[in-house]
């Protein structure tokens, strides 16, 4: 088929490639055209996971266009992938998604029949708003042409993006016409009946079952994506909440998550204790919900608490690092991670920066490293006085205590008895439960986990 998608960001950008190595024909739109230069090499503007090798490989599927005068609207399908940020009041914010609307509504052709797709996050009755307005402007420019407009949510991990829209445990389709129905079913169906080749390190997994394709109308398809993200949030401040208390009782919080996720209703994922969620999606969906729930008059407790109880989950790293060193002043401290999860540059409502500020604002002196992040640290957080480390290493020497922020792997293997020897103080604050408790205990480290009384 061939498609369009506006917007090559996280979801964009990941979505066009993938499509392309199921062989469509795809034109990828973005007003940036630093970005665009670097995808014309064949260069990833993000960090994802197998992103820049399949770039490369459907190279002569996917075509990248800067101005929206090279827009050509011939294609079957065309997917809106844009930002959609928060406004101050919570809501999200549809400036760029409306803007594409106005370019499609005056770019249109007479005569023509074309499917428009929301796939950006988008708050409830987008999908109606989007077809008003391109329908308006056909209308005053005296365009005869049937616009239909759906729903088509994401559900794809930054970090692994591409294993998640290869292998999907759903699809789901919000449509009001057969025409967009039938559009969509074709567009997904090597991925609904998994008849294509695995991209190299994108492998099948083992046992996987065919996705499950959900067909509903927009305004479904809309809240089904709310509804997710703010359950997946809420199950992580759940147990964090239960991880404080376990902590003050004496209970090890990675017991208790095992013990209540083998329960099938319940499930083990989310219930990883620490110091909370960030990213683009959880924090930004949770308040677009609360938003739209006011507006209708609508309560949602659990939503408010999830978000009160994730951002208090950020102070328990300050909380414990006065516990053990009393006074932060002067004292050196050590952060290991700052992207807001392993696998991805994106620091987006990171904790690792709510983390910072407040150690700064103690007059600590704070060094970092991050294998992926840091550059993009430095320029969006230039104010933050931090000293970037070349290696891991660095964070350790003369440092008083080190923060696991971010649980990447390489994390997991350090030599850390070796590196103990170079602290003044051998104080390892686990703020994600992935290292080994007992054997830095043994070797002398005051250990402090989330939860792990």
């Amino acid at each position: 088929m061939n498609i369009t998608i506006i917007g090559s960001g996280y979801v964009g950008l990941t979505t066009g490639t993938a499509f392309a190595y199921l062989g469509h024909k795809v034109t990828l739109l973005d007003i940036d055209k630093n970005k665009i230069d670097k995808l014309r090499k064949g260069i990833s503007p993000i960090y994802e996971n197998g992103l820049n090798n399949l770039l490369n490989e459907v190279k002569d599927n996917i075509t990248f266009i800067d101005s929206w005068e090279n827009f050509k609207p011939d294609a079957e399908i065309i997917m809106i992938a844009v930002g959609t940020p928060s406004k101050t009041n919570g809501d999200a914010d549809l400036t760029y998604v409306e803007r594409v609307a106005v370019e499609l509504g005056n770019r249109i052709e007479d005569n023509s029949e074309l499917v428009v797709v929301n796939k950006s996050t988008v708050p409830i009755g987008s999908a109606s708003r989007v077809k008003a307005i391109i329908n308006n402007i056909l209308e005053e420019r005296k365009v005869n042409a049937t616009i239909h407009v759906a729903s088509n949510p994401e559900f794809l991990r930054e970090g692994e993006a591409l294993f998640d829209t290869f292998y999907p445990d759903r699809v789901i389709i919000g449509v009001d016409s057969e025409t967009a129905k039938n559009k969509l079913h074709s567009l997904y169906q090597p991925i609904l009946e998994q008849t294509f080749i695995s991209p190299k390190n994108i492998e099948r997994p083992v046992g996987y079952s065919l996705p499950v394709l959900i067909t509903t109308n927009p305004t479904s398809a809309e809240l089904i994506k709310y509804a997710a993200n703010s359950f997946l949030a809420m199950k992580i401040s759940f147990i964090n909440e239960f991880a404080n208390l376990a902590e003050k009782v004496g209970a090890d919080i990675t017991q208790v998550a095992r013990g209540i996720g083998l329960d099938t209703r319940i499930g083990t994922r989310f219930l990883n204790a620490g110091i909370g969620w960030g990213g683009s999606c959880f924090g930004k969906d949770t308040k677009a919900i609360l938003y739209t729930a006011k507006q209708y008059n609508s309560d949602m407790k659990l939503v408010e608490a999830t978000i009160e109880a994730n951002y208090k989950q950020r102070e328990v790293v300050i909380k414990k690092l006065q516990s053990i060193l009393k006074v932060i002043r002067g004292k050196t401290i050590g952060i290991l991670g700052l992207s807001f999860k392993p696998n991805t540059d994106d620091l987006r409502d990171a904790p690792s920066i709510d983390i910072i500020r407040k150690l700064l604002s103690l007059d600590a002196i704070v060094k970092v490293y991050d294998p992926i992040a840091m550059n993009n640290c430095k320029q969006q957080h230039p104010e933050l006085n931090i000293k970037y480390e070349e290696n891991a290493e660095g964070v350790f020497i003369n440092s008083d205590a080190v923060v696991l922020v971010t649980e990447w792997d390489e994390f997991k293997r350090l030599p850390f008895i070796e590196l103990g020897e170079k602290m003044n103080n051998k104080v390892i604050i686990d703020g994600r439960n992935a290292l080994n408790p007992d054997i830095l205990v043994k070797n002398g480290f005051i250990y402090s986990g989330i939860g792990r009384g």
